[in-house]
């Protein structure tokens, strides 16, 4: 079939995804995130786990590995990917979001970044942080995930309210 016959340039009519990674990282029971900075435009003061944008020939995977090492200085192991997150924000382009967790065997952070603050916290503790919106949902499902449990696949969208509204299948 070749490149060619992919289909890829049929865009017209098409919804979009930009793809990005999400990665846990944790160091025995805690869970390095990042409050993200009060100037940056998505998710400001909020915490998060680490990642970004999959790079174009990059495999999700990689983007997470990379994306841990420049947003922290960590090197990873273990890296599995729990779950692959189809998100309908409501705009003519959506978000295919790999949640990945990974094992640190350090806790030395060596990269500053102008994108938030590292911390490392306890799992215990994530929930009386100022989250976005979707760690709650998230970060229990892959703290009970079995080391060998396949990945879950979820659609997130957006009520009448705004709320999230996350569909596990």
């Amino acid at each position: 079939m070749g490149a060619q016959g992919q289909g890829a340039d049929a865009t017209v009519g098409r919804w979009l995804v930009i793809p990005r990674t999400l990665v846990f990282v944790f160091n025995g029971d805690d869970v390095l995130l990042m409050k993200r900075g009060a100037h940056r435009r998505v998710f400001p003061n909020k915490y998060n786990g680490l990642g970004g944008h999959v790079e174009r020939g990059e495999h999700p995977s990689e983007t997470a590995i990379r994306e841990v090492y420049e947003e922290s200085g960590l090197t990873v192991r273990d890296v599995r990917v729990r779950g692959v997150h189809h998100i309908d924000a409501g705009a003519d382009t959506g978000i295919v979001m790999y949640v990945f967790t990974a094992q640190a065997d350090q806790r030395e952070i060596s990269v500053t970044t102008d994108e938030g603050t590292l911390e490392w916290v306890s799992v215990t503790a994530v929930a009386g942080l100022d989250v976005v919106e979707d760690l709650p949902l998230v970060l229990p499902r892959v703290l009970a995930m079995a080391d060998d449990a396949p990945p879950y696949f979820a659609h997130v969208s957006y009520d009448a309210a705004d709320q999230i509204v996350m569909r596990v299948g």
